[in-house]
């Protein structure tokens, strides 16, 4: 493999699917029959490069898993904890928190961000305040694909001007991302694209519906439509690179902000649950990643990986040095990605969904701990599953293994005592059901 450093610094860019299932892509080992071969582009980064098998997300709605994201700290650690609610002009990420874009600003990289914000709608906390310099898309979480919007939240804007509300918004957002290839080609960049695909609403183009016709039932077929647009935005952005002579100097990521959204017609078999919940239905991802010539094409990892180790390691692949003083909760992956050692060193990961009252979950090593705080404990409040053997999280090993369950409830609390409660939102209840499938979440989480 070649050397990381000065002399190869990668452009980075970063595709970010909208509550897509974990079996809605080709190159996933469960891949649904039905949409298994709509999605060649995103399947191509994990073919020229790695599929990584146990990969995460910090959160399991929108906003706080994309604050985990740029700031490669747990969103907990900051009052993020919950989805910004529409119109709500009291705050957002805050603002001592440090992106991956000031990060990268730093190292003299150009940072861009094309899609969706989410991460406050004061203007200082913009996505121009907050490294990015340049913006192409909305600061809400979702909208309509075709509708025209005049709201300044929905309406895609470039750094700060509204623009007419044209075309269809995927396609609109991969045209955004290749202008910016093209205008900072010459020099190093961070793109992260946003997608709001597959998120809600069902508003497939007519030309994808008929071409994914035999796809039953309707919801899942719309659902589709909005898959196949997303992987042939991915192809334009991937065109780009490849236009450019950039593919090989340039590491790219494909990978969702959660669990899918079973509401709107994903698929997550077989994991448990959906977006919203503990399980790993809720916060495990697809993920895969490119970068020719120091990742092995072809190749798999099967570490426990998290976003919030996309800072350290693209700061790492820059040429920069990780500070104490930032307080990280992500590992740099350079090395395990580029296969100068074999293993990630032993971690656990936490999660927590609405405070101090919702659910929380972590995983230590191959063992993953689910409280469900709404049950009593005689009904089976605490659950401990074997992932390797069990990833439906089908098999309470709670009775069975107390010792360990004890153990990994007090690294439990003992991080819980660490975070803040959410600052905004009185959000969902805890959703205390054994299928959380059925379950619907607030009207926040939807968006």
């Amino acid at each position: 493999m070649a050397a990381t450093g000065q002399e190869a610094r990668p452009n980075i860019v970063v595709l970010f699917a909208d509550d897509a299932g974990y079996s809605d892509f080709g190159f996933q080992p469960d891949a649904a029959s039905d949409l298994a071969s709509i999605t060649p582009h995103i399947d191509s980064i994990a073919k020229n490069g790695v599929r990584l098998s146990n990969a995460y997300m910090s959160g399991a709605v929108c906003s706080p898993s994309r604050a985990g994201l740029l700031t490669g700290r747990y969103q907990q650690r900051f009052g993020h904890e919950r989805n910004i609610p529409p119109g709500y002009m009291k705050g957002g990420m805050s603002l001592d928190e440090q992106t991956v874009a000031n990060r990268l600003a730093d190292l003299g990289v150009a940072t861009g961000l094309v899609g969706k914000w989410h991460l406050g709608y004061p203007p200082e906390y913009h996505p121009n305040k907050r490294g990015f310099d340049w913006f192409f898309g909305l600061l809400q979480g979702s909208r309509g694909y075709y509708a025209k919007d005049t709201s300044a939240h929905r309406t895609i804007q470039e750094n700060g001007k509204m623009l007419p509300e044209v075309g269809y918004v995927t396609d609109r957002f991969g045209d955004a991302a290749a202008r910016f290839i093209d205008e900072y080609a010459e020099q190093p960049f961070f793109l992260f694209v946003s997608f709001t695909a597959p998120h809600g609403p069902l508003q497939a183009k007519e030309s994808d519906l008929e071409l994914l016709a035999d796809i039953e039932p309707i919801k899942r077929r719309k659902y589709a439509g909005l898959v196949k647009s997303l992987d042939d935005a991915v192809g334009v952005v991937l065109a780009s690179l490849e236009k450019n002579d950039l593919l090989d100097r340039t590491l790219v990521v494909f990978t969702n902000d959660n669990g899918g959204q079973t509401l709107t017609g994903a698929n997550n078999f077989p994991l448990r649950g959906r977006k919203g919940d503990p399980w790993e239905g809720g916060v495990r991802v697809p993920m895969a990643m490119q970068w020719p010539g120091h990742i092995q094409a072809g190749s798999v990892i099967d570490d426990a990986v998290s976003s919030l180790d996309f800072l350290p390691t693209f700061v790492t692949l820059q040429g920069g040095k990780i500070d104490p003083a930032w307080q990280l909760d992500g590992i740099d992956l350079t090395e395990r990605l580029t296969g100068k050692v074999s293993t990630l060193p032993a971690r656990k990961l936490y999660w927590r969904t609405t405070g101090s009252g919702g659910n929380t979950a972590m995983r230590d090593g191959k063992y993953k701990l689910v409280v469900e705080r709404g049950k009593p404990k005689t009904d089976g409040q605490v659950h401990l599953f074997d992932l390797a053997k069990d990833l439906s999280e089908s098999n309470n090993l709670a009775a069975q293994e107390p010792e360990r369950v004890k153990e990994m409830l007090a690294a439990l609390e003992a991080w819980e005592a660490e975070l803040m409660e959410p600052l905004w939102g009185n959000g969902p209840k805890p959703r205390f059901v054994a299928d959380s499938s059925s379950a619907e979440t607030d009207a926040s989480d939807r968006r």
